[in-house]
């Protein structure tokens, strides 16, 4: 075969793209698999680089150390996750407690259709990273506060519709993400999701003391239940 067929073979030549945004986009998908399969210190840049496609002098232009990846996966990829599988659906919910229900019943359900559990992410590298630098401890945190924040603005805003009366607002969201966040750790050792359905069930089910309140009630009251 001529070379001229062996060109036309192959079809006409490829324009070489510039798109540093994309190749960006590319390096935190790799790393943020990376980091939530393996760890953050399991994963060497060297191999990060061969998943991802592209040299070191693309890679240090976008990050120029590890720390600076790592960060970068926790503020965009990492807090984005929670904003779409906790943050909106509680906002969008009719009440904070039919949100919390709802993202439980939500992951468990998508957690069993996949077969596998690897965790939540933020928990992942929470676990992993807090005592190893203050930059990736401030950092973590602060994906903690806003969502706390967020439950709780939710409990405010149905205290303000004549709701939610007697509930203190930061220790439903202590409770609702401690309750996840535990729940998430026993179903990745135990890669099994069936955890997060009894958590629910007992937070559905158990009476608790209200803040401020004397009488009992539940935690989170069942659909169609005053």
């Amino acid at each position: 075969m001529s070379a001229e067929i062996a060109r036309a073979a192959k079809g006409p030549p490829r324009k070489r793209t510039n798109d540093p945004e994309g190749l960006r986009n590319k390096v935190l998908d790799v790393a943020e698999a990376s980091f939530q399969a393996r760890g953050y210190h399991a994963s060497a840049l060297g191999e990060l680089m061969a998943t991802a496609g592209v040299t070191g002098g693309a890679l240090h232009h976008h990050f120029p150390t590890k720390k600076a990846l790592a960060l970068a996966v926790i503020e965009e990829r990492v807090a984005a996750a929670l904003d779409e599988t906790w943050i909106s659906p509680v906002r969008a919910a009719g009440s904070a407690r039919e949100g919390v229900r709802a993202v439980f019943e939500a992951v468990a359900a998508e957690l069993e259709r996949q077969g596998f559990v690897r965790g939540c992410p933020l928990n992942n590298l929470a676990h992993e990273l807090s005592l190893a630098d203050p930059d990736f401890r401030l950092a973590l945190a602060g994906i903690f506060a806003g969502w706390r924040q967020a439950i709780a603005d939710k409990i405010r805003a149905d205290q303000q519709a004549g709701r939610e009366q007697g509930t203190d607002p930061e220790r439903f969201a202590a409770l609702a993400i401690a309750a996840y966040s535990g729940a998430m750790s026993m179903a990745k050792t135990a890669q099994d999701a069936s955890v997060l359905r009894d958590c629910l069930a007992e937070l559905e089910g158990s009476p608790t003391p209200p803040f401020g309140a004397k009488r009992r009630r539940r935690i989170l009251l069942r659909p169609g239940k005053p």
